[in-house]
């Protein structure tokens, strides 16, 4: 074979051997681009799957249920109890002074008669032979309510309490100093509807008004399902049984 056909065959060969020294070599490394970020996200952790955030969602709506409370409303509770109280005792004195033995004056074309009673009962007349028992009643409302201020954050409770708590109070001070004795003192009412003598309607004061107006104020709160410490319960749906599992309707 002459020199010139080996030098063919060889050429030949290494053109051949190139395809397969590419198989066999080392891969390629591709450079994984790196997104920086610029702007105020800069530095921000890469998003969560949409399960963990709606998890994160829940745990941090949950703790902020928990860890923002609103204020307590014994500022509101006590400015209207010491008002009622303010003016029950200012208009107390004032009958005392000018209605006691004193004609009825008629008031509004007769809707209204200022008369003077002295009640032993309770608000409105009742429970006449039972005084220093309304005394210990009104010792205990009063106390609850001062007790159950600490957790008072609802602004219609502190309005209904503090009407019944200035109420309880003003008339507690009559059984405490006035006549015939503490305990015993019988209550100045001096208010009186459509009747000058409480024929129609038992004579009453102003703590009288403001212990039933706390009180529906109260009545109408707890219907609408509003506690005193803020919290406001929703009725849940009904649960349907479907193929052994409960689901909401």
């Amino acid at each position: 074979m002459s020199d010139e056909s080996k030098a063919e065959e060889k050429a030949s060969g290494e053109v051949a051997d190139k395809p397969a020294e590419a198989q066999v070599s080392d891969p390629e490394t591709v450079a994984t681009p790196v997104i920086v970020a610029e702007g105020p996200d800069a530095g921000q952790k890469p998003a969560e799957s949409p399960a963990k955030a709606e998890d994160d969602d829940e745990f941090s709506i949950a703790g902020s249920i928990s860890g923002s409370l609103p204020e307590p409303r014994t500022k509101i509770l006590a400015a209207l109890a010491a008002g009622v109280l303010a003016l029950d005792v200012a208009t107390k004195v004032v009958s005392v002074a000018f209605l006691e033995g004193a004609d009825p004056i008629k008031l509004f074309g007769g809707v209204l008669y200022l008369t003077f009673v002295r009640n032993p009962g309770a608000a409105f007349g009742m429970a006449e032979s039972m005084t220093w028992i309304l005394a210990l009643i009104a010792f205990g409302v009063a106390g609850f309510i001062v007790w159950i201020s600490r957790n008072l954050r609802s602004q219609g409770w502190a309005v209904g309490l503090g009407l019944v708590l200035g109420g309880a109070v003003g008339n507690l001070a009559d059984r405490l100093f006035r006549e015939p004795g503490p305990m015993r003192g019988h209550v100045v009412d001096f208010l009186s509807l459509f009747d000058p003598y409480g024929q129609v309607w038992p004579v009453f004061n102003v703590a009288d008004m403001a212990i039933v107006g706390g009180g529906v104020t109260i009545i109408v709160l707890a219907l609408m399902q509003h506690d005193y410490d803020g919290t406001v319960h929703k009725n849940a749906e009904p649960l349907v049984e479907q193929d052994g599992l409960q689901e909401p309707k």
